[in-house]
């Protein structure tokens, strides 16, 4: 096979009619053989490389919000079963998604080297491989939501710009086979020349992507920075004297926005101008309300302290944050709709399909169930859901938290499921009572009197006790530090006298009705893991 403006090549010693070289061509030595290989696998990783980057390039301007990386993934997430993801979550925590695409990477240039080699032995297996990823691409994209007919070009150029690229390189890397074997010297001119200019290319491919990825949340992001968000007709509370303790290495009682944790199935963060969201309230209503990013900016909204938690975090895990959200109370919203009789839960949908099913009276009910514009005085953050975003005190996020949400459907369990209900979650997820240790950390500790200190949480319900155990001893009572509301986590501090050796401390909780943090293990599927986080202290 070659390439338009090639000539026909002469047959290679002891190879094919068409060219095409033997598996070991008659007088070609062993290493210029290996070196052949090696070209034609580099021809295949350069070409898979440039389709890549003409895929993405061209996602960036007729499609930003969809791109064949990110569907791919995306699809990859749906398709994975839970118990991998969770190990997944547990492993990388919030890197998951970087393990995820260097997975991909990998995979994809594992493959393009093998089209590489292929196409030099058997052609055109190389081309319909490469193909075969791309019709792989267009299949990922049909099947989003954020699917649209310009989406469809990406991952056509992605596989025309890797097809060409590879039929150009293989007719090279096929002369050169076919070619007498060269002086050492031209092999070793021949072998910078290949290295240096695949390597230029794919760093040029490494450059040009991670502009790509900058460039398509970059428009957004600076419109982000433009928004200015009204003031709250109901502030937040201000924080009590007392809420937050004096002890090094306790987490902040307010997690700043970079810290907060971070757990979805967006492989790349969807970038929504403001101007065009919408959300949709539909299904079991009197009548079906649509709302702006103006309309919602200019209802009365209403500040509250809120602390949120994955249900992968483990006992002791760090998949929890808490911070001041500013939104409108998501039950004024369903109010203007009207709610009919019989309905008991409200499907929330996110931009790139992702959903959660809600109960619908911790979106009616007292609480301050928010449809939030705001986190810590500032626009939500992108990767927190800007422009808009679930909150519901009381719930895991699997059930509630929907970022860059877009519809609204009221509806009943008996009727609809969501993303991880389908996969064998709990249906309402409540969170569990707990607690956890921060200090001391895993350095060794001074004997004498210590600082044990962390914090324990009971959204909507309360923390009125925190109890911490050394070793086998009584439980003591800990200082609580004041609580900003029912729907936040407290701090606590407690001074224990360590003697040298090795120690285990354990800690619970008490919330506001009473009930005991319990010390039974489990994990966290199917909606959420218990038992006492308990810390190993050497003691010198």
């Amino acid at each position: 096979m070659s390439g338009p403006e090639a000539a026909p090549e002469p047959p290679a010693p002891g190879g094919k009619p068409d060219g095409t070289p033997a598996e070991r061509p008659a007088g070609t030595p062993a290493p210029a053989q290996r070196r052949i290989r090696g070209w034609a696998a580099g021809a295949g990783l350069v070409a898979a490389c440039l389709g890549v980057a003409a895929g993405e390039l061209f996602a960036a301007f007729l499609s930003p919000s969809l791109s064949p990386v990110s569907a791919v993934g995306s699809v990859v997430i749906n398709a994975v079963p839970g118990p991998v993801k969770d190990a997944a979550i547990a492993l990388f925590g919030t890197a998951d998604k970087a393990a995820l695409l260097a997975g991909m990477g990998l995979i994809i240039a594992l493959a393009a080297i093998a089209a590489g080699v292929l196409e030099l032995r058997r052609p055109p297996a190389g081309p319909l491989l490469l193909g075969a990823f791309g019709a792989a691409g267009l299949a990922a994209v049909l099947t989003r939501p954020q699917s649209a007919v310009l989406s469809i070009v990406p991952p056509l150029a992605a596989a025309v710009v890797a097809v060409m690229v590879l039929r150009w390189l293989a007719v090279r890397v096929r002369a050169l086979a076919a070619a007498p074997a060269p002086a050492d010297a031209a092999v070793s001119r021949r072998a910078v020349l290949v290295s240096v200019g695949g390597g230029a290319l794919v760093a040029l491919l490494g450059a040009a992507l991670a502009g790509i990825a900058r460039g398509g949340q970059a428009g957004v992001a600076a419109v982000r920075d433009a928004v200015r968000l009204p003031p709250p007709a109901r502030a937040a509370a201000p924080i009590p004297a007392g809420a937050e303790l004096a002890v090094d290495g306790l987490t902040p009682l307010v997690t700043d926005a970079a810290d907060f944790y971070r757990i979805d199935t967006a492989l790349s963060v969807p970038a929504i101008n403001p101007e065009n969201w919408r959300l949709r309230v539909t299904g079991m209503v009197d009548r079906e309300v649509e709302l702006s990013y103006a309309d919602l900016l200019a209802k009365p909204l209403q500040e509250s302290f809120v602390t949120l938690a994955c249900v992968s975090n483990e006992v002791g895990g760090n998949l929890i944050g808490n911070a001041r959200w500013l939104g409108w109370p998501v039950r004024e919203l369903l109010a203007s709709a009207g709610v009919r009789p019989g309905a008991d839960m409200v499907l929330s949908t996110s931009n790139d399909g992702w959903s959660a099913s809600t109960p619908l009276e911790a979106l009616t009910d007292s609480r301050d169930a928010l449809l939030a514009v705001g986190m810590n005085g500032e626009p939500l953050p992108l990767e927190h859901g800007f422009p808009v975003r679930l909150v519901v005190p009381g719930l895991y996020g699997y059930v509630s938290a929907t970022k860059w949400v877009t519809e609204l459907r009221v509806t009943r369990f008996a009727d609809d499921t969501a993303y991880w209900t389908e996969r064998g979650w709990g249906e309402r997820g409540p969170v569990k009572l707990s607690s956890r240790i921060d200090v001391p950390g895993r350095k060794p500790v001074q004997a004498g009197t210590v600082t044990v200190a962390g914090v324990a949480w009971a959204q909507h319900t309360g923390i009125s006790a925190v109890q911490v155990r050394v070793d086998d001893g009584d439980w003591q009572d800990a200082e609580l530090a004041a609580g900003i509301s029912a729907d936040t986590w407290r701090q606590y501090r407690i001074p224990v006298d360590l003697s040298p050796g090795g120690h285990d401390i354990s800690v619970r909780a008490v919330d506001a009705n009473g009930t005991v943090q319990t010390d039974e293990k489990r994990s966290v599927l199917p909606d959420g893991a218990t038992g006492l986080h308990t810390i190993r202290v050497t003691v010198r």
